[in-house]
């Protein structure tokens, strides 16, 4: 039976760090090789046998993992936080980190988390960036806006801020790529059934489908709401229990788009603005607002895991 390789990734932006390992834990060999294309080519040459690997999740992390998976019968992608606390330890370097890396893949205990495909990683750059444009748009023509008035000017207020100048910039973005327009008519049935939802619009459809990838990997809306940033840290002790500020850790641009969508959605939907109201009688105009951003999230992974459009309680016992 061919012997399996354990290999640790440590991965940076000019350097990637390795350790490979048999699976009792010797070490076969360890090093560094530049994070190009043609050096990886060449450092998996000399790799003496099939090979599984784990690498730490980074913004360097995308292409690298594209580019070795063909060549490895498993590829793994570590979850940062989780390896931080998992890893702790007073001797920190980029050989040790790789050699951590080897360990926990082959004793089974890396805290892996999800690689979406290549395809829906570079639709959802592309929305990350037309997201960015149209907010920077937005800050650009108020200050020529403010300048214009300071200086007596007379322009065209509904040029600069009417809808027909947003969809203009926003059909100014780079084209999408060949590979993924399959992908895209995908994906436009998933953001149809979650426009479905009232208060939920082509954006914010748009961003849960390609920051979430596929819904099922949350097994229930608890999971879901934490990946959005919706919930407050959690810290128990002697039986008693804090709750602190909304957690950090989370998917910020889910999170952004959820709570600006939570602002408006009980305009829209009745549901919602009861809901808003409820909470607002608290005294507490931001809590109300979280209970809404969470309660969307609750009714977009219950349609996008159903694959049907929304329905209130009422119509689901009418139907």
């Amino acid at each position: 039976m061919e012997s399996i390789y354990y290999i640790g990734l440590d991965v940076h932006k000019k350097s990637i760090a390795y350790c490979i390992k048999t699976v009792t834990g010797q070490i076969v060999c360890q090093g560094m090789v530049k994070a190009e294309r043609r050096s990886l080519r060449k450092w998996l040459e000399d790799i003496p046998g099939s090979w599984v690997g784990a690498m730490e999740a980074t913004m360097f992390t995308g292409w690298i993992y594209d580019f070795l998976k063909p060549y490895a019968v498993e590829l793994k992608v570590a979850h940062p936080a989780m390896l931080k606390a998992i890893t702790a330890a007073k001797k920190k370097n980029d050989r040790a980190d790789a050699e951590k890396l080897a360990d926990l893949l082959r004793v089974n205990l890396l805290p892996e988390c999800t690689m979406m495909s290549e395809e829906l990683r570079e639709l959802r750059r592309i929305l990350r960036y037309r997201n960015l444009i149209v907010r920077t748009a937005s800050k650009m023509k108020n200050k020529i806006s403010g300048l214009l008035m300071e200086v007596g000017a007379v322009y065209d207020k509904r040029k600069l801020h009417g809808k027909r100048y947003f969809g203009q910039l926003l059909e100014r973005v780079e084209d999408v790529p060949e590979s993924v327009k399959d992908l895209l008519k995908l994906i436009s049935k998933r953001v149809e059934l979650l426009r479905s939802i009232s208060g939920v619009g082509e954006v914010m459809a748009l961003t849960w489908v390609l920051e979430i990838g596929d819904p099922k990997r949350f097994s229930n809306s608890g999971q879901a709401i934490s990946y959005c940033g919706l919930c407050s840290a959690q810290h128990e002790s002697a039986g008693k229990e804090h709750r602190g500020p909304i957690s950090k850790k989370r998917n910020k641009y889910l999170q952004s788009m959820l709570i600006e969508a939570a602002n408006l959605a009980p305009y829209w939907n009745p549901q919602l603005g009861i809901l808003y109201e409820k909470e607002l009688t608290r005294g507490n105009r931001n809590r109300a607002t979280l209970a809404v951003a969470r309660k969307l999230v609750i009714y977009m992974l219950a349609v996008d895991r159903r694959g049907k459009p929304f329905m209130t309680e009422k119509e689901s016992l009418v139907a």
